[in-house]
């Protein structure tokens, strides 16, 4: 979405949420192109379920922003974590900017229907450059796992600070943990597949990096960077999000379809016995399968990264 969100890299460790999302699974087949538009539905899903995890970056944020006037979600995808500022501001102007129309939309339909159309508003284009389009400078901007689907992070960042108010934030949300799901020993294959699938989407968010346009390598010290963008008073904080098992349905459908993913994309490469094990994981009628077995969680940490623009 900016080219944003999907879930978890989002590299998980790093997906839109919406944001988005978002996992590395993000995405349809083996190259590193991304169809936004076709994984609105997983983009929602995801970020719902991250809801608790959002709030509390949320509540967070709120401790050092204060009445914002103007928050823009740089990367918003579907909208789900741009309204959910709307409720948390709720004297704020809410701006969902992304790349992809089809999921603007759905972000303004989300936003009527939970009642903040009034003060909600959409900008269709690449960042960093539409914020240029921008009516007034924004007093938080928060970009969630969509900063790493840019080419030039650092300009990035600098393109977003020039956008802050005096007293400004601007808030990223990059890096954590890889999510878990599962057990380590399943009970049959070979233990550990999910750490196996990590390298894996390792492999595949350095390929979708350098794959981008203009690819300009940079060390991933958020601080650094948002120091270099003329920001002050660098923080970083954590948060976590821990559904034990039982899982509810909708947990268990986010981790089909996440599995299910990582299943299309690493087909080819997968080791023949994980991906047998993956195929038996997905089968709805399989009690040893996701969808039925007692031991399914969701345990996910997500990063946030802020800095402040001098007054």
């Amino acid at each position: 979405m900016a080219h944003q969100q999907n879930e978890q890299h989002r590299h998980d460790g790093h997906a839109h949420d919406g944001h988005a999302h978002h996992s590395h699974g993000h995405g349809h087949g083996h190259g590193t192109e991304i169809d936004w538009a076709a994984m609105a539905a997983h983009l929602e899903a995801q970020a719902e379920l991250f809801t608790p995890l959002y709030e509390k970056a949320l509540s967070w944020l709120g401790k050092e922003v204060t009445e914002p006037g103007l928050i823009v979600d740089a990367g918003s995808g579907p909208g789900v974590v741009s309204c959910l500022f709307a409720e948390v501001f709720p004297g704020a102007r809410v701006m969902a900017v992304d790349g992809s129309g089809p999921l603007l939309e759905r972000a303004r339909a989300r936003a009527g229907r939970l009642g903040h159309g009034d003060r909600f508003g959409t900008l269709t284009g690449e960042l960093p450059a539409v914020l240029d389009e921008l009516e007034y400078p924004a007093d938080l901007i928060w970009a969630g796992r969509s900063l790493h689907h840019l080419a030039d992070q650092r300009a990035a960042l600098a393109a977003f600070a020039e956008r802050l108010a005096p007293g400004g934030t601007l808030a990223i949300m990059e890096g954590g943990l890889p999510s878990r799901f599962l057990p380590r020993d399943l009970g049959f294959g070979r233990p550990g597949l999910e750490a196996r699938l990590d390298a894996l989407e390792a492999e595949w968010f350095a390929r979708m990096r350098a794959d981008l346009p203009g690819a300009v390598e940079e060390a991933e010290d958020w601080a650094a960077l948002l120091g270099a963008a003329g920001l002050k008073r660098p923080r970083s904080r954590s948060f976590l999000l821990d559904l034990p098992a039982p899982a509810s349905d909708r947990a268990r459908g986010y981790v089909a379809d996440r599995l299910g993913r990582l299943r299309d994309i690493f087909g080819d490469t997968l080791d023949p016995g994980d991906r047998a094990v993956l195929d038996r994981l997905l089968d709805p009628r399989d009690p040893a399968g996701v969808h039925r077995r007692p031991d399914v969680f969701v345990l996910a940490a997500h990063s946030v990264h802020t800095a402040v623009k001098s007054v």
